[in-house]
């Protein structure tokens, strides 16, 4: 072999290298001691590309065409192969769509190479495997059309045994990555190229790309005419049993056996096949389970392989011996409650631009999600390929997956309607043994006809029983997305027909509390309830990660802002941006999923999302970046501490208190881990130093599964002097397990005014001041403002997909400045900070050239130099201007009066000596009252 190949490497030419593979291939098949089942096909491929439609089948496929040199497994786009991106980092919509393809190309494709069939497969069913194409592919040998396939989420297999007779033959594959069915996609309209609309993540540019090629397993496989195919594993846990099928052209099962295999390879079960039925092509067994095989979950991941051999044949698949179901509503495993902390994976995967096709890849990402306490992945209108199943059954790692499908218009179109059927078909035919398959939904937010999605699902439920079905994951057509349809066997919604139950809705119309979850909301659903994409608080976009874009797509998105941010003198603020945004995302999360948790009748929550979200008009809603890489908000550990399987919680009544108020706080813990009794629940409040002020405990505590309420009740006497700010933190001793909370106290009683400072909301009184040397404190009535709506929440999703929202995104405080000496807080938005936020406006710096001492950031579409609060020299004085109301109703707002105190204390000092200055006349610019548009996110598709 080695003298064959050095020969061949002296050669040049393309034809020597078709003949080195193909000499090397037979010379590998002639010395196999037996004959070899299958050849892979994965190596040099020819390819041409027929953009225009002119390819004549009979004459592209007879012989042998010229074409540029690609290999496969792999994409047009991996091989620099279609039109080269033209577009510019600018922000427009064309750029902020989604990150760009270098290359792109839309339409028909013909691969080509020659391949040899040895003497031992005449007589030999043969098998061409492509494992996943989009979206169409037509087969030839030596120019005769073989037949057609198409699909989104499983393979594209053909017979080929007429034509691949032993010897030398030529292989064509035409693939069309065109839109096939467009009503399986909604259309995204922000968009204005027409490839980049469709939104649905089996095909789409948003996320994965709509690449023509062919991955994962390109390969020919042999086997006997009689050779069994289609195994299934049917898990009957009620009756202690397991159901073998699988497909043969005759009954004949003599000399077959039936073997379960563990994770060591180990034999833990064999019988021969002689007790089978056979019926109309389908061979049956149920023995019972094998002592040795034990059940499948997230804490007992034991994964096993069910093998059928015959003299000539062997066929086998993976299984887990599990059992999903619904039981008096709540979601079950093998009998117990099982709850989903879940997180959406929309093939995102920025470097191939498709997902990975081996199981390293989504071991990798799975390693990930649950460093971060997560045990379930949705894979919204896609469906993942065989290899993310086989990570998650070896993880103990629940998926929901989905058709391709994310439609306005369901049932409108009937050859798109059988399409979708044959998908499902298929998708439980090639990955329903997976364990971690537990749910199937039939697209994300459909919408049309719901009587047809409804008799889809009840196809499916008669069908294979090893999964729990779902008509769609939420749906915006009410009143489907606010009650289960009938055939639903779990629900996933926003929202019911009683109000919210996520946090979105919520939160900057409700000051901070800590006491609620959804419970009034949700209680009267009576199958497993999941709250649906919580989260999308969008986090400002990583400048530091553009050089990690080293694979087929460009950050032209990232670019045009890091451009923009330049040309305004910003850039150097872009990482504190970016980790003040991410720092207040990572306290809504926090909120949102220890509602969640603590809401009886929930069975899971699925974030939108963990990662970044790069289309859909930039959507970075991560704590992590694409390529889940965390983004310094928050750790892997402290996002753990409330998202686990076991989760200590408590419940109280505000953030702020003021002093000589009481505390008060019930602590339960969320476990869905196993029953631990006789558990020891620990208590603390800190100060910013990490002194205790007071401890506490609570002994002998039994655990059950589910949720854990009113184990103890804390109650403190809040006394202080000073504001401050306190940690609470409660913890099952002996055990990783512990969670913490933020509160503030503020003293009842400080001096809110000085005689040498004027304080006014009025522009004409503080201009006077100014005017006359003086210092002023000037807080005008933020209506009067002009500027950008206050808002606590930052962005929702992206400010180009929706654009009518108040697009700020927390802020970024100052502080070590003395103006806050008196005032404790972090560097970005806090709970505290809710009342001031709501109570604002953000105003423009960028004709001003003043000292922020709190900044907001501004969405990166506009960004705009943006400040709540800010200090200058003004005609013959010295000026404070809050954007932020702390003049009005000071007895009831204690963060607006410790502000205020803050500010004036600052003031009195000589450490105030404002370097820059404003002039009367840009004030005065500062207070022309805007209005913003109402946004509201229910308003997805306008």
């Amino acid at each position: 072999m080695k003298i064959l190949k050095k020969w061949f490497q002296t050669q040049n030419g393309a034809a020597t290298k078709w003949a080195l593979a193909l000499a090397i291939a037979g010379f590998a098949l002639g010395c196999d001691r037996g004959a070899p089942t299958s050849i892979s096909l994965e190596g040099p491929w020819t390819v041409r590309l027929d953009s225009l439609d002119v390819g004549e089948s009979e004459a592209w496929a007879s012989a042998p065409f010229d074409g540029a040199a690609i290999s496969l497994p792999g994409t047009l786009d991996d091989a620099g192969m279609g039109t080269p991106n033209t577009l510019e980092p600018e922000l427009n919509n064309y750029v902020l769509s989604n990150l760009a393809r270098k290359h792109q190309y839309i339409g028909k494709a013909w691969y080509q190479r020659e391949v040899y069939i040895p003497k031992d497969w005449e007589n030999k069913k043969i098998t061409l495997t492509l494992e996943r194409v989009i979206w169409e592919s037509t087969v030839f040998v030596n120019g005769r059309e073989m037949g057609k396939a198409e699909s989104l989420i499983g393979s594209h297999t053909y017979d080929l045994t007429e034509a691949m007779t032993p010897g030398k033959h030529l292989l064509t594959i035409r693939i069309d990555n065109g839109n096939k069915y467009p009503l399986i996609n909604v259309p995204g309209t922000r968009y204005p190229d027409p490839i980049n609309q469709d939104m649905a993540h089996g095909y789409t540019n948003h996320t994965q790309i709509k690449w023509n090629g062919m991955l994962g397993d390109l390969i020919l496989e042999a086997a006997s005419p009689n050779a069994p195919g289609n195994l299934q594993i049917y898990p009957k846990v009620d009756t202690n049993s397991i159901l073998v099928t699988y497909e043969q052209p005759n009954e004949d099962t003599s000399g077959q056996y039936l073997e379960i295999l563990n994770a060591n390879g180990t034999v833990v079960y064999h019988t021969p096949m002689d007790r089978a039925t056979y019926e109309s092509g389908l061979v049956s067994l149920e023995v019972q389970r094998p002592e040795a095989l034990y059940f499948w979950d997230e804490f007992n991941p034991k994964v096993y392989t069910a093998r059928v051999v015959s003299a000539s044949d062997t066929l086998q698949a993976p299984f887990g011996y599990q059992k999903i179901a619904q039981e008096n509503g709540d979601l079950t495993l093998n009998g117990k409650r099982i709850y989903l902390r879940g997180n959406l994976e929309c093939s995102i995967f920025p470097l191939t631009g498709h997902p990975p096709m081996e199981k390293e890849g989504w071991a990798s990402l799975i390693g990930q999600a649950k460093a971060y306490g997560l045990n379930h992945l949705r894979f919204h209108s896609w469906c993942p390929p065989r290899a993310a199943f086989e990570a998650a059954d070896e993880a103990g790692f629940y998926l929901q997956v989905e058709l391709a499908h994310w439609s306005l218009r369901v049932g409108e179109d009937a050859a798109t309607t059988a399409f979708l059927r044959k998908e499902a078909d298929k998708l439980l035919r090639e990955y329903g043994n997976h364990p971690s398959f537990i749910l199937f939904a039939l697209g994300n937010e459909l919408q049309g006809d719901i009587g047809l999605l409804n008799e889809m699902t009840a196809e499916l439920k008669k069908k294979d029983q090893r999964h729990l079905y779902a008509t769609t994951a939420f749906s915006f057509q009410r009143p489907t997305g606010e009650r289960p349809e009938p055939e639903d066997e779990y629900f996933i919604t926003q929202w019911t027909d009683k109000g919210w139950i996520r946090g979105q809705g919520i939160f900057n119309s409700s000051p901070p509390h800590f006491n609620a979850d959804y419970s009034a909301n949700s209680e009267h659903i009576e199958i497993p309830l999941i709250s649906h994409e919580i989260g999308q608080y969008a986090v400002y976009p990583d400048m530091s990660e553009i050089p990690k874009y080293t694979g087929v797509l460009e950050p032209l998105n990232f670019m045009a802002i890091r451009n923009d941010l330049e040309q305004k003198g910003l850039l150097g603020l872009a990482g504190d941006f970016t980790n003040a945004s991410g720092k207040l995302a990572a306290l809504l999360y926090k909120e949102e999923i220890e509602r969640a948790l603590k809401t009886p009748g929930f069975d899971g929550f699925q974030l939108l999302q963990l990662q970044d979200f790069p289309g859909q008009g930039t959507a970075l809603v991560g704590l992590l970046n694409a390529f889940w890489e965390s983004k310094g908000a928050i750790s892997a550990q402290d996002f753990r501490k409330f998202n686990s399987e076991v989760v200590p919680l408590v419940r109280f009544e505000k953030a702020v208190y003021e002093s000589g108020e009481t505390f008060k706080a019930l602590v339960e813990v969320a476990n869905f881990f196993k029953e631990l009794s006789g558990q020891r629940i620990n208590w603390s409040l800190s100060d910013e130093d990490g002194t205790i002020l007071e401890q506490g405990s609570f002994g002998n505590v039994d655990l059950i599964l589910g949720n854990n309420v009113g184990l103890g009740a804390i109650e403190l006497a809040l006394e202080t002097e000073r504001a401050q700010k306190l940690t609470l933190a409660v913890a099952i001793e002996g055990t990783e397990y512990q969670n913490d909370w933020s509160i503030w106290a503020y003293p009842k009683n400080v001096p809110t005014t000085a005689n040498d400072i004027v304080v006014t909301s009025s522009m004409a009184r503080a201009v006077a001041a100014l005017e006359n040397g003086r210092k002023v404190l000037l807080s005008p009535d933020p209506e009067s403002l002009e500027g950008v709506q206050g808002r606590f929440v930052p962005v929702f999703w992206s400010p180009v997909h929706f654009p009518n929202q108040p697009a700020t995104m927390g802020f970024l405080v100052n502080k070590e400045h003395p103006a806050l000496t008196n005032f404790p807080t972090d560097t970005h938005t806090d709970w505290q900070w809710w009342d001031l936020a709501i109570r604002s406006k953000s105003v423009s710096m960028d004709s001003l050239d003043v000292e922020p001492i709190v900044r907001s950031i501004d969405n990166f579409v506009t960004n705009r130099s943006l400040t709540t609060l800010f200090q200058a020299k003004a005609a013959k004085g010295a000026l404070v201007f809050s954007a932020m109301d702390v003049t009005s109703d000071l007895e009831n707002r204690p963060v607006a009066r410790q502000l205020r105190h803050s500010l004036l204390t600052y003031m009195k000092s000589d450490a105030f000596a404002p370097n820059k200055s404003v002039t009367v006349k840009e004030l005065r610019s500062l207070g022309v009252k805007n209005g913003e548009k109402g946004f509201s996110t229910k308003d997805i598709y306008q």
